[in-house]
């Protein structure tokens, strides 16, 4: 196994890197390291790096921290380029498409690429290194004396608590301590990562619950069944904040969405007389008709009151 690490130790310290006029770019080893990150919490679990909101904001964090030229953010340029980098000849980095997408070139954008690759992996011998707790801290003490031996000592002196990921978690959150702080929100990246923490944390605060039925369903395997609905679209507003949230099952979602519900004043449903069905049907719509929502713990979670009046008066498909 020595032999194995040194390899790659000697392989990951000679990344191919691009030229720029700051220097050659750091973008590669930023994103192992960030990996690296997401393995030590726990995050990534398999052999299947996904792009999502966890690993993009990790990439932006672990940047802020430890680049200290003006090289720009780009996360997209690593998780291509990184495929022509080798161990002993070999590639170690691997792209999977979608079915139906090719990879044959570096997609620039973060969403169209997250649309295009299933996910990323390591060959199976770099991926048994960096599950085995000693050989992973080996790797990432290697990254980082290597690539930025000036800053290196800021990712363990620099408390998460005012990075990047957590600033943006208390604004979506609409935390007290956010409300005094100004949020940049200037790339794609950017809109990305916190479009992905709306989706992940506005569950969260429901406790998985489905707001309007009280449904809770999650598995063992991970897998999410209640979903971060906007109250008004985002596409309007742009706002990614639990305020204009709410957790629904995939039916209440597109039901409200279709104006077929809506919330009141006092926080009880609404139901259309659009609507058409078995009245008599265990899972009746029409029964929901002016029962109280479920809502978070907290009154700052709560969907606020002026977002759920604009649905009403603007997608709800009320009595005429």
């Amino acid at each position: 196994m020595q032999e194995t690490l040194n390899k790659y130790l000697y392989a990951l310290s000679k990344l191919k890197r691009g030229s720029t006029p700051y220097g050659l770019a750091p973008h590669k080893p930023i994103l192992l390291i960030s990996i690296i990150e997401l393995i030590d919490k726990g995050i990534l679990t398999e052999n299947k790096v996904y792009i999502n909101a966890d690993l993009v904001g990790t990439f932006k964090e672990n940047w802020q921290l430890l680049v200290n030229t003006l090289n720009q953010a780009d996360f997209t340029q690593p998780f291509y380029y990184l495929q022509s980098d080798k161990a002993a000849g070999k590639p170690f980095w691997f792209l999977l498409p979608h079915p139906g997408c090719q990879i044959n070139a570096h997609i620039k954008s973060v969403n169209t690429l997250a649309a295009s690759v299933a996910y990323g992996s390591f060959n199976e011998e770099l991926y048994l290194l960096l599950s085995n707790p000693v050989s992973r801290q080996l790797i990432k003490e290697k990254l980082l004396t290597t690539y930025f031996p000036l800053t290196q000592q800021k990712l363990q002196s620099q408390a998460k608590e005012a990075g990047y990921l957590h600033q943006l978690e208390d604004y979506v959150l609409n935390e007290p301590q956010a409300r005094y702080k100004t949020i940049k929100i200037e790339t794609e990246e950017d809109v990305f990562v916190r479009n992905g923490l709306f989706k992940k944390l506005i569950p969260k605060a429901y406790n998985s619950t489905c707001s309007f039925t009280g449904m809770k369903l999650t598995s063992i395997y991970g897998h999410h069944f209640i979903d971060a609905c906007h109250i008004i679209p985002f596409s309007l507003t742009h706002d990614d904040q639990i305020s204009n949230g709410i957790a629904l099952c995939p039916n209440m979602h597109r039901a409200f969405d279709r104006g077929l519900l809506s919330v009141d004043e006092n926080y009880k449903l609404l139901v259309s007389p659009a609507i058409i069905e078995d009245a008599e049907h265990v899972y009746s719509i029409t029964k929901l008709e002016g029962k109280q929502i479920h809502l978070p713990s907290g009154e700052r979670y709560y969907p606020a009151q002026d977002n759920l009046k604009w649905h009403r008066e603007n997608i709800f498909k009320g009595k005429s």
